[in-house]
């Protein structure tokens, strides 16, 4: 489903009122739809509830929802701000010939009906502004949502959002420190960048959008959007019932050293139990004893190190390897370590990875990032066969991008899209709602955002399942001359990403949020991909 912009969702409204579905008629659907989801989820006959009417088309919204929550036996009653009730006003007639209550703010001076309706409602409707925020909200709208947030505080009483929560700014996430958070959130047409970017993300509370009449594919050009069950189901690779293990790919993983020894353990076990056919770990000849000792279903191709670390003719190793054994995925970084002869491995791996008759598809992660962001402009330095996949974290991204991470999480969405462009290739910005962004400008967010996950090693866990993911494609792609390497791997990227933080939400739902560790998202990755595949 699309993500879009304030000024995108007013331009879609604009084209739909010209071909006919009129603003009046997308206010009727809004609000009657917004009244229905409240009424599928809850029993509102006789429950007493407050509609916060504002000017403009969120406030007509609300208006059209108190009339529908009347009509269905609610106890309905209007707070209006700022908003000419008179005949003109088609929706405040229709409300007002069903003697719907109502109070003027600007004949409540001291708030007192507003203290009194918010004490007796089970149910509150914010339709103040939507997505109309452009300042700092002051004056008596701020002193309206001060007395909303402090008599919902600690009550029973739900919070319903028309399209947006007051203050919350739809482009950038942005909350006013008046803004009351909401249990329910309907938005009309498409979910708005703003409800899946924090601080706001976490004021949206349940985001339903509703259906107003504008059709989804005039939204075919909009580049950001947030992934759907559906979507991932369709994209999850093929399991034949005659396959072999070179059906599902071969992953090699080149990751951990002497202070890491967990790292390739949980990136490897995540690859295979993504379904990729066969993992080898490629890793420092120290650690071999302790990494095999953790594993049974890998293989192993011990190389040369200095004391755990990895030396640059590990690379000659691990290319001859692949030259003579050709693997459809690689995966460097997890837990690989900072040393300099480290940097001079990665270098040389790089460098003469494309001289390999069948080059694998690169998964980089962790500190093979942090070595990159150390060589200047390393995306003219470095020639791949296809674009690989980097995975940071929000630290990792300010290193690579020379930044502050507060500007990165400020604009996550637009951060991983301007340097997948940079660097040609496919980037997963880590974090609540993980953003997978392609070179072409295209982004996906991922629709979890999990405290569950906030724990060391779920990364290595990330990037082995985008590696077994990818392997899985690259094979089964393997003899189609439509192969679409870029493709392939920004939708491994994507199914890796949502596996991953379904894996969390299904972990955090048998275990609890606090507590999880990484091992416990590997063992629910074929859970999370048997109940995508069930629905």
């Amino acid at each position: 489903m699309k993500l879009v912009t304030a000024q995108q969702m007013r331009e879609l409204e604009q084209r739909a009122d010209a071909s006919g579905n009129s603003y009046a008629q997308m206010m009727e659907r809004a609000g009657t739809l917004a009244a229905h989801a409240m009424t599928n989820r809850w029993n509102l006959r006789d429950a007493r509830v407050l509609v916060l009417v504002g000017p403009g088309n969120n406030g007509g919204d609300g208006l059209v929802c108190a009339r529908v929550l009347h009509d269905a036996g609610a106890s309905v009653r209007l707070y209006v701000w700022k908003r000419a009730l008179d005949e003109n006003d088609v929706n405040w007639k229709l409300c007002a010939e069903r003697n719907i209550p109502f109070v003027r703010a600007q004949d409540d001076a001291d708030f007192s009906q507003l203290r009194e309706n918010l004490e007796h409602a089970d149910f509150v409707v914010d339709a103040l502004l939507g997505t109309g925020v452009t300042r700092a909200i002051e004056g008596t709208l701020k002193e309206i949502l001060e007395r909303v947030r402090e008599g919902t505080k600690g009550t029973r009483a739900r919070v319903i959002a028309i399209d947006l929560p007051t203050g919350l700014n739809p482009d950038t996430g942005a909350l006013d420190p008046t803004t009351v958070p909401a249990d329910l959130t309907v938005t009309f047409a498409f979910p708005k960048i703003g409800q899946y970017t924090f601080p706001g993300a976490n004021a949206v509370g349940e985001i339903y959008v509703a259906d107003i009449g504008i059709p989804p594919e005039w939204a075919k050009d909009v580049l950001v959007s947030v992934a759907e069950a559906q979507e991932i189901r369709a994209l999850l690779p093929a399991r034949p019932r005659d396959a072999n293990k070179g059906t599902f790919g071969k992953t090699m993983l080149a990751c951990g050293s002497l202070h890491y020894t967990g790292a390739p353990v949980l990136a490897a076990r995540a690859a295979g139990r993504s379904g990729t056919g066969l993992v080898t770990l490629a890793i420092p000849q120290t650690i071999h004893p302790i990494v095999a000792a953790k594993i049974d279903e890998a293989t192993f191709l011990p190389l040369p190190d200095h004391a755990g670390d990895w030396r640059p003719r590990a690379a000659n190793e691990l290319l001859a390897f692949l030259w003579d054994n050709p693997y459809s995925a690689l995966l460097v970084g997890c837990g690989i370590g900072r040393a300099l002869s480290t940097r001079e491995f990665l270098e040389r791996l790089f460098e003469n990875l494309p001289t390999l008759e069948n080059p694998p598809p690169l998964v980089l992660d962790a500190d093979a990032l942090n070595h990159l962001a150390d060589i200047s402009e390393w995306w003219k330095k470095f020639s791949f066969a296809a674009p690989p996949i980097l995975t940071p974290h929000p630290g990792e991204m300010a290193r690579l991008l020379d930044i502050k991470t507060r500007a990165v999480q400020a604009n996550r969405a637009e951060s991983a899209q301007r340097a997948a462009q940079q660097w040609n290739a496919i980037v997963v910005l880590k974090g609540a709602h993980t953003v997978v962004a392609s070179s072409d400008g295209t982004a996906t967010l991922i629709p979890f955002a999990n405290a569950a996950l906030a724990t060391a090693g779920t990364g290595d866990v990330l990037a082995g399942t985008i590696a077994g993911i990818l392997a899985q494609y690259s094979a089964q792609g393997r003899d189609d001359e439509n192969f679409d390497a870029m493709r392939a791997a920004y939708n491994a990227a994507v199914v890796g990403a949502y596996i991953h933080a379904l894996a969390g939400e299904i972990a955090a739902q048998e275990i609890g949020n606090v507590g999880v560790v990484a091992g416990d998202l590997i063992a629910r990755l074929p859970t999370a991909l048997t109940q995508l595949r069930a629905n």
